[in-house]
């Protein structure tokens, strides 16, 4: 079993709703893959995974998870000049989807 070839930096943002906001602060292009933590398992193992996100251009960029579950999030250099400085925020979902309706 390999590892990718090129550097990345790995979050693992454990359990989150859907809806959550996750922000990413970057010093330089990166790519910002969101994943499901099964495809997190075949980015690590080398096979084909689906993602939210691409080539962050501008910084920040936002993301939204879509659905709930635990979710990771990397920042890779794959095609870049080098692995970008990052950093990350969570927001929950506005407070009214949260409400229950009396």
């Amino acid at each position: 079993m390999g590892a990718p070839s090129f550097r990345f930096k790995h979050y693992d943002l454990k359990g989150q709703r859907a809806g959550t906001a996750v922000e990413v602060t970057l010093s330089a292009v990166n790519n910002v893959r969101l994943m499901t933590a099964a495809n997190f398992q075949r980015f690590k193992e080398l096979l084909d995974f689906k993602y939210v996100g691409g080539v962050a251009k501008k910084s920040p960029i936002r993301l939204v998870i879509p659905e709930d579950g635990h979710w990771h999030l990397i920042v890779d250099m794959e095609g870049h000049h080098g692995l970008a400085e990052s950093a990350v925020k969570l927001t929950p979902p506005p407070a009214a989807a949260q409400r229950r309706v009396s």
